[in-house]
């Protein structure tokens, strides 16, 4: 499905349930600012390439926007701008003074020599400049992007101004401004979530079973959670193939194979599958940890588990959201299960400005006690409202802020 199209449908669904004006659709449909440049680019064979880049500012009511910087093949315009919008309502049901943005470069970084990779990271940053600062619009990692590709672009950005603003950016290196925990942040989110699904539903982690598909930054760090809570993590897929354990896979051990360049299939001592295998593997949970569009109607009625919690974006597609939940199924939405990557990067942000940096005790700390707080709103409200769906939930708790201060602000 077109990632677009699927976030509008996600918030005609919520504006269903919900007494507001009609135009609050019209303002949260599309992005308010969209930018598409290219951009040369001096290869190793010394031929000029010209790579394409985009930035999508959302919504930025409650502060300025926030989001990743991807580098894919197969970014597009559309999934850009969905993938803002999540943003954008991903931060407001946790609580941030955030809008959404995310921007995206086509390119194949395996493609790419690290010079070359640092030459496209610049260039995107010479390019965007403009349309970037730390009181604007604050990029952050994301799909093929790391804290190396941040710190060239800061670097970038600093040259650019003459100013050495360390919030221009998140998910920096510790050692460039960046926070400690932000590395963990979004895949512990991802199991923070499941810990309190659990105890809704009365799943003792001790003994379950996980499922992961999709092992890097967010599906590790959930994983290695989970089976520090007791959780048997029996299968975990990447783009390459998949693998399966009955007894459970030593994560932390895959977790440093994978490190050193490896593919998940190449791990010892495993029964090695394909890589759709982890949907048709029985479990308690199932982490969708890789691209959007990953959950369809033609496979979410083989998903056999108790638990989803989303640490991709946009990964489950409405109808196949229908055939979860009429399978009983209790599914954590992407704007909550992995909104602990914004929340670590809001809180890098802050420590940035004010030059004051904190333990990652106390960033994870932190990180639990907003998400969980964020649960228990949705949870109250799926409870008082009759919800059963808590994607819809999430998306009325979000736009129920936003929709407030686009009023007080005279946007409608």
């Amino acid at each position: 499905m077109n990632p677009l199209e699927m976030v509008q449908s996600q918030i005609k669904s919520a504006l269903e349930k919900m007494d507001l004006d009609p135009i609050v659709y019209h303002l949260l449909k599309e992005p308010k600012r969209f930018y598409e440049y290219t951009f040369p680019v001096r290869m190793d064979d010394g031929s000029i390439k010209i790579f394409k880049g985009f930035r999508s500012q959302h919504n930025d009511a409650l502060g300025p926007n926030k989001g990743g910087l991807r580098f894919h093949q197969d970014v597009t315009a559309d999934e850009v701008k969905a993938l803002s919008a999540w943003m954008t309502f991903k931060c407001s049901v946790v609580g941030l003074p955030y809008g959404g943005g995310k921007g995206g470069v086509v390119v194949d970084p395996r493609d790419l020599s690290r010079r070359e990779l640092e030459k496209v990271s610049r260039g995107w940053m010479r390019a965007f400049h403009n349309e970037i600062g730390q009181f604007k619009d604050i990029p952050a990692p994301d799909v093929n992007t790391n804290p190396q590709v941040m710190a060239w672009m800061i670097d970038e950005a600093n040259t650019i101004t003459s100013k050495n603003q360390g919030g221009h950016l998140t998910g920096k290196p510790v050692e460039l401004g960046g926070s400690l925990g932000r590395t963990e942040a979004t895949g512990y989110g991802v199991s923070f979530m499941v810990r309190k699904a659990a105890e809704k539903i009365n799943l003792n982690l001790k003994g379950s079973t996980t499922v992961v598909q999709g092992f890097g930054n967010v599906g590790s760090y959930a994983a290695e959670l989970l089976q520090s809570w007791g959780s048997k993590v029996i299968a975990v897929s990447d783009v390459y193939g998949s693998i399966y354990k009955e007894d459970g896979i030593d994560i932390p051990a895959l977790m440093e194979f994978v490190a050193k360049g490896n593919k998940v299939s190449d791990f010892p001592g495993v029964e090695v599958k394909d890589r759709d295998a982890v949907f048709t593997t029985k479990c308690d949970i199932f982490l969708p940890c890789a691209l959007e569009n990953s959950i369809t109607k033609e496979n979410a009625h083989v998903i056999d588990c108790k638990i989803i919690s989303e640490g991709a974006n946009g990964p489950t597609t409405p109808e196949a959201d229908k055939i979860l939940l009429d399978n009983g199924i209790f599914v954590i939405p992407d704007v909550l299960a992995n909104a602990g990557g914004v929340t670590v990067s809001y809180f890098e942000w802050s420590q940035n400005l004010y030059g004051h940096y904190w333990s990652k005790e106390m960033v994870l700390e932190e990180e639990e006690q907003i998400m969980v707080r964020a649960f228990d709103e949705i949870v109250n409200l799926m409870e008082k409202e009759n919800i059963k769906d808590m994607r819809q939930a999430a998306f009325m708790h979000s736009i129920k802020k936003i929709a407030s201060v686009m009023k007080l602000r005279g946007w409608y």
